[in-house]
């Protein structure tokens, strides 16, 4: 059989349109996430604690002793909260080599926004100090800060 230029032009028609069908349904699948993100925090028992903590934590600074401690008093919320939010790492039993894209993708808007939150907020360091924090990857720690741009 001779491959003509109709064939291959037929063949690549229906290529685009796979690929534009993932691309969509994983577009669904973070329309769905953005749609019900961090609902559990307006719930008890997270909503009594985070209405503690959160005015503590934005004047602390990322990763800081201070607020690590705060984070300890927060331990029954963060738990229920990690339970039912699969774009923590805390989530998996193996952290964020439990994750997929989905989840990947949610955490760094979530990263991104809880800087937002910090008066010395910066997600740069917050991506440099998760490195440490949750055992990722160079190349994970690159493809984020690649990422972050996009909120620029």
């Amino acid at each position: 059989m001779n491959y003509t230029k109709e064939d291959c032009i037929s063949d690549t028609k229906e290529h685009i349109g796979q690929v534009r069908e993932f691309i969509l349904m994983f577009a669904q699948e973070l329309i769905q996430r953005a749609l019900v993100h961090d609902q559990s925090k307006l719930e008890s028992p997270e909503v009594e604690i985070f209405t503690e903590y959160t005015p503590k934590l934005k004047h602390s600074t990322y990763g800081s002793d201070e607020y690590k401690s705060f984070l300890k008093g927060m331990g029954v919320a963060l738990n229920h909260h990690y339970e039912n939010n699969s774009h923590h790492p805390e989530h998996y039993e193996n952290g964020v080599r439990g994750m997929d894209l989905a989840d990947i993708v949610e955490m760094i808007c979530d990263w991104k926004a809880a800087t937002m939150r910090h008066t010395d907020g910066n997600i740069t360091k917050s991506i440099e100090f998760n490195k440490n924090r949750f055992n990722y990857s160079d190349d994970l720690e690159q493809i984020f800060k690649n990422s972050v741009k996009m909120f620029d």
